[in-house]
């Protein structure tokens, strides 16, 4: 073994795998003594380690001597080979596969030549210098264009400056391989929402539209839209909803999009998802 393999077990899993990635990528091998093709992927793993120096970590699991871990990270088949990056499973693969292959997916997990790029247009931002940010972004996407991160990064910063053309062409090409799934989702949530609201609407001339008419579901659209890009959800989701009870076509179904772009936004697992998804149910089949 060289310097940069590791044997590891329950006990110090933790400790050399999970908190170990969040200074370098560190990739488990799951394997076994009497396990053929176990044989041909560990000398390839193990040439690499040495090759990389240090650029990532082979952490060596018995699974034989360990079955408990095995079970808990999902592993049917061995060789089973687990990345992790930052502390949770980014990529894996099973079988014995050739040394190109395994170059390959070890060079997908080495940070992006895009990454400073990327971190110099969050300072940028910091700063409140919107077009500095979107020109470093632009610069990081053209360095690495497989950078998911870069491209959801401007993607982001485009709804938030109203190009929502140009963020709807970006999420549009990385929908369909996307990794960050649950990151793709809130922003074409957010994109959504943005969409519908004019940008200029007056909050307090809205709520005296409402107060004078309860029946002005334009109002209640636009205040509701106005509060959900102020992440105030449930007022929000309780405009809509009201829309829904009163008019659900309105706008060819506005109220009940919205409402379903919030539940996307905010994840299946909020109780405040749980709760509206009632009682959008509720006005929809009264």
């Amino acid at each position: 073994m060289s310097e940069f393999s590791v044997d590891v077990g329950s006990q110090d899993f933790q400790q050399k795998v999970i908190e170990a990635s969040r200074r370098v990528p560190v990739v488990v091998d799951f394997w076994a003594p009497w396990c053929g093709p176990c044989r041909t992927l560990g000398p390839i793993l193990e040439k690499l380690a040495g090759e990389f120096q240090g650029r990532f970590i082979l952490a060596k699991v018995n699974s034989d001597q360990d079955p408990e871990l095995s079970m808990q990270y999902g592993v049917r088949g061995i060789p089973a080979v687990k990345a992790f990056v930052d502390g949770r499973l980014a990529d894996e693969f099973t079988g014995a596969l050739p040394e190109s292959a395994v170059r390959e997916f070890l060079q997908s997990l080495m940070p992006s030549p895009a990454e400073p790029l990327r971190q110099q247009a969050r300072q940028a931002l910091a700063r409140g210098d919107a077009p500095a940010a979107r020109r470093l972004l632009g610069e990081a996407v053209q360095l690495d264009p497989r950078n998911e991160a870069a491209r959801l990064d401007l993607a982001e910063l485009l709804v938030t400056t109203r190009d929502f053309d140009d963020a709807r062409s970006i999420l549009d090409e990385i929908a369909p391989g996307a990794r960050d799934g649950a990151r793709l989702e809130a922003l074409q949530a957010r994109l959504t929402l943005a969409r519908a609201s004019s940008g200029d609407a007056d909050p307090a001339a809205l709520q005296a539209r409402i107060a004078a008419d309860p029946g002005d579901l334009e109002a209640r659209l636009e205040w509701a839209n106005l509060l959900a890009l102020s992440q105030e959800y449930r007022p929000a989701m309780d405009q809509l909803l009201e829309v829904v009870r009163r008019d659900r076509g309105f706008r060819d179904d506005a109220a009940r999009t919205t409402l379903v772009a919030l539940f996307n936004l905010l994840g299946s697992d909020s109780d405040l998802v749980r709760e509206y998804r009632r009682e959008l149910a509720a006005a929809l089949n009264r």
